[in-house]
């Protein structure tokens, strides 16, 4: 599937077939190797002048913001089938793969009545891409949430000792709780171990001897119980943490660990579901932003062709797929159809003059065309 191509008009001086067959003759004898499609454009309103030379204008402009919310549907939809593992089968319009769609195109009348004012149907189109645009951002918004939440949890667990949860570490016959006596938890330096063991004892009055008991090691830390006498906790804290070891607060609950537990899983359920319910929405979505897209190249086309070529509408509208080595000699079989005497007065090189940019591309030719990129 090619990712990039050309949308030109080239205009008809007898007849559109006949114009064809030459552009299908000269591609298959110059370039054989690059696909060539019609692009069925109706008779669309014409309208004045004067509000065709308007809509040029919104139509770059426009262009720019329907392929941009497009392309960033498509690359969520790439992010959430890699985090999902999800084995993309291509992203379709109403089943129809995109590429096809835009080769067959075939205007949609239902949704675009040929009798509307361009402007109408151009503004419906941007203001539904907008609205998708919208929804899109607040979708995304709550499964970031969800996952940012997570990411939170995880870090807390994952982490290293000085910040993650301690409760899964803990055993509840870790803890000593009476009328007198604590358990305090230590959180002291891989490498300064045997100074803990050797100092803790004497870091306060009323410690209870040899009561320190490690439960876990990390890459940085290592986590020890000490049992003292409560009233003495505070100094020990204090001591603690001059001889560079944290003491950090920790109370065992049975309720809290379960209720963390039960948290955690209904975050990880939230997220799956969020996570497939923005993938499905997504799919839709970019199919009805593409839909939408290729109508709005259809104006686009048909707008600046008349500008180019006059009333009353005769050009021939076509898709393109050349390879870039192929460019330049297909660019060469488009100038030569296109039968304009001042082809001359296109050219880039001729220092910027002429209507360069009337299509809205860098460059300039004597007949209309864009690009469009899927990717």
């Amino acid at each position: 599937m090619a990712t990039r191509y050309w949308v030109v008009s080239l205009p008809v001086q007898n007849s559109a077939s006949t114009l064809w067959n030459k552009l299908q003759e000269q591609i298959s004898k110059h370039s054989f190797d690059t696909p060539l499609y019609r692009f069925n454009i109706p008779n669309l309103r014409v309208g004045t002048l004067d509000s065709l030379l308007s809509l040029s204008d919104d139509l770059v402009k426009s262009n720019s913001f329907v392929e941009g919310v497009s392309h960033k549907i498509r690359r969520q939809i790439e992010e959430l089938e890699r985090v999902s593992g999800v084995m993309s089968s291509g992203l379709t319009v109403d089943g129809v793969p995109v590429d096809s769609y835009l080769t067959r195109f075939v205007w949609d009348e239902a949704r675009y009545p040929t009798m509307s004012p361009l402007k109408e149907i151009i503004d419906g189109i941007h203001g539904q891409v907008a609205k998708i645009e919208d929804d899109l951002k607040v979708r995304v918004s709550e499964y970031n949430n969800i996952r940012s939440q997570l990411n939170a949890i995880n870090r807390k667990q994952t982490g290293s000792l000085a910040v993650r949860d301690l409760s899964d570490l803990v055993k509840p016959e870790d803890i000593i709780t009476s009328e007198n006596l604590t358990t305090l938890l230590a959180i002291v330096p891989k490498y300064s171990q045997k100074d803990w063991l050797s100092s803790y004892e004497i870091l306060t009055n009323y410690v209870v001897p040899r009561s320190s008991k490690k439960l876990y090691e990390d890459n940085e830390y290592a986590l020890y119980t000490v049992t003292l006498f409560s009233r003495v906790a505070d100094n020990f804290r204090t001591s603690a943490r001059e001889e560079g070891f944290q003491i950090r607060d920790f109370e065992y609950s049975p309720e809290s660990h379960d209720s963390r537990k039960q948290e955690l899983e209904k975050l990880v359920e939230d997220q799956e579901s969020l996570r497939g319910s923005l993938l499905q929405w997504c799919y839709t979505s970019y199919g009805e932003v593409f839909s939408s897209w290729m109508h709005f190249c259809a104006v686009r086309v048909f707008t600046e062709s008349i500008l180019r070529y006059g009333l009353p509408p005769s050009f021939l509208a076509c898709v393109l797929a050349p390879s870039v080595k192929a460019e330049k000699k297909v660019r060469s079989i488009l100038e030569g159809l296109s039968d304009s005497s001042n082809s001359a007065y296109w050219k880039t090189e001729d220092e910027g003059v002429g209507m360069a940019g009337l299509a809205g591309d860098a460059d300039a030719h004597p007949y209309v065309s864009f690009t469009i990129n899927l990717v």
